[in-house]
């Protein structure tokens, strides 16, 4: 009955039974029949189902909210038994941006591997943001705070950011002193897929807005890294990327007076994301104590 429950609850996560089948490694003719055979023994219908679309029952919806409850005991029950006899274990998917996942992630992994050998670990190094009610991922660590109430997050690192370019550019280029110099200037620019591109700038209580251009866009840094060391180009970027560059010259800091950032909030705040659990699978609440304990804010 534990195991129609799952696959219940699954479905109710993503939506319809494929998403499910891909989430729970089943064909969704198997997620199907595990919901028939559900409600067959509860003797109700849980979903209306239409070509279009999977919605939940009256009935449905009640039983999601109450078996909820029963799932989050099961894994607490397990969670404790797991800890009373052993270390955590299991596989782990973990989805993470390609250059954090690169620069800041992938060194630590082996001091989690041998701290945790009963874990197994599949990466995934990925742009594109994830669903993790609908695709087979345990951790996805992001920028910014996901708005689906479903997931949970736990913050990791704020993510300082620094304006710089090349001393071969700088040499080259008309003087950047203001914020509104960079307008006449090859700005290396992270895709927001957005017409225009714009810079925030603070200091103390001065805001300002500047609208950049420039030949070369990308959804990850990594690119516009090596773009900035050839000298192509002014560059805004993570200073958990940049700190080695700055600190041999091959990068220099322009306007140091000002605060730059890619949003008028801010740069953002790096966060593991997982499933809002009100008790995690033991190797899951691992990882992320880790990570808290070895990430270190920049600044």
């Amino acid at each position: 009955m534990l195991a129609l429950i799952k696959v219940f609850d699954q479905v109710v996560e993503s939506g319809n039974f494929s998403q499910a089948g891909k989430a729970l490694n089943m064909a969704p003719s198997s997620v199907a029949r595990n919901i028939d055979s559900l409600e067959n023994k509860l003797k109700a219908s849980l979903f209306k189902r239409s070509t279009r679309q999977l919605m939940l029952t009256e009935e449905g919806q009640y039983f999601y909210k109450q078996s909820a409850k029963i799932l989050q005991d099961s894994e607490r029950l397990l969670a404790e038994m797991r800890g009373e006899h052993g270390a955590p274990e299991g596989i782990l998917r973990i989805s993470v941006f390609e250059s954090f996942g690169n620069l800041c992630l992938t060194p630590l992994i082996p001091e989690f591997l041998e701290r945790y050998p009963k874990i197994q670990v599949e990466l995934e190094l990925d742009n594109n943001v994830v669903d993790l009610n609908s695709e087979n991922i345990d951790v996805a660590i992001r920028i910014g705070i996901p708005q689906d109430s479903r997931l949970k997050a736990r913050h990791l690192l704020t993510n300082y950011t620094s304006l710089v370019a090349a001393p071969s550019y700088i040499q080259k280029q008309s003087p950047i002193v203001n914020p509104e110099d960079l307008q006449h200037h090859n700005c290396l620019l992270i895709s927001h897929e957005r017409q225009r591109n714009y810079w925030y700038f603070r200091k103390g209580t001065t805001n300002k807005k500047v609208l950049v251009t420039g030949n070369l866009i990308s959804k990850g840094g990594s690119p516009l890294l090596h773009a900035a060391l050839k000298g192509t180009g002014v560059l805004l970027l993570s200073d958990w990327m940049l700190k080695p560059y700055l600190e041999s010259g091959q990068l220099k800091e322009l306007i140091p007076n000002w605060t730059p950032m890619h949003s008028e909030q801010g740069s953002g705040e790096i966060f593991a994301i997982y499933k809002n659990n009100q008790y995690p699978r033991p190797h899951i609440r691992a990882f992320v104590d880790f990570l808290v304990e070895k990430l270190k804010p920049v600044k």
